[in-house]
């Protein structure tokens, strides 16, 4: 493959407006656009535009790219029959404290987010990034009911990694027990950062992959081969959707298919 790099900031939306400029100067379509960038139980801190550094990282600026770069992927599903565009969610999003998305989450709030408090899977630290995984799949599932009432061929498709071993659980800010904890039993619960990529790749790649589908692991699992998770009814929530996507637009200053 030939591999361009452009700067992109996903903690500042005039970074990413910065790149989708530079990215629409050098492109006329694409076929492809694949929103996978994450940071995971950081402290309870804002953006410079003011909003938490997880859901701006992991969620707002992928949205604000969406948007910006949709019309080369509609120019590339009206030449070649399809476009995708593949979040990457993560079994997290189902262990939010009231199995919902909370507004206030996705407002201009951040360093008032619930503290740095962090256990296994609990606290403050996790709960803004079980947000931020939560609204990538509500994103993809009232994505892909837009774009198909447009008639567009563009498939939105969702993934999630399992239980990966990336450098991801090397950043939290565990206690030294906890971090010892997590390291023994990482073995019998993860799988390579290789296999947790797969959700992705089917996403990015695969003929069958269809959109409104979220792929990983069987039963939201840690480990296994991409396949099709069913949704829970908190991911398709019509209210939901229509939450995050005002609190979206309103967020990043642009239209989504509104």
């Amino acid at each position: 493959g030939k591999f361009e790099p452009i700067d992109c900031d996903l903690q500042s939306f005039a970074s990413v407006r910065h790149a989708a400029n530079l990215i629409k100067h050098r492109y006329d379509s694409i076929y492809c656009l694949s929103n996978n960038a994450g940071i995971m139980a950081t402290p309870d801190t804002a953006t410079v535009d003011g909003y938490d550094t997880q859901i701006q990282t992991n969620y707002l600026s992928h949205f604000l790219l969406t948007a910006e770069l949709l019309s080369l992927l509609e120019r590339t599903s009206e030449q070649h029959g399809d476009a995708r565009i593949v979040n990457h969610s993560s079994f997290g999003r189902l262990h939010t404290p009231h199995n919902q998305l909370e507004e206030m989450y996705f407002g201009a709030n951040g360093g008032n987010l619930g503290g740095n408090d962090i256990g296994i899977m609990k606290g403050g630290c996790f709960y803004r990034y079980f947000q931020s995984k939560l609204a990538n799949s509500v994103f993809t599932y009232g994505l892909a009911k837009k774009l198909e009432a447009r008639g567009s061929k563009i498939r939105a498709i969702c993934a999630h990694p399992g239980s990966s071993n990336t450098n991801l659980l090397e950043q939290v800010a565990f206690n030294p027990f906890i971090r010892v904890m997590t390291k023994v039993m990482a073995p019998f619960m993860m799988q390579s950062a290789e296999d947790g990529a797969m959700g992705l790749i089917t996403g990015m790649v695969a003929a069958d992959a269809r959109s409104g589908v979220l792929y990983g692991p069987k039963n939201n699992g840690t480990k296994g081969p991409a396949v099709p998770v069913p949704p829970q009814f908190f991911e398709t929530d019509s209210v939901a959707i229509d939450m995050l996507w005002r609190s979206s637009e309103l967020a990043t200053q642009v239209q989504l298919l509104s």
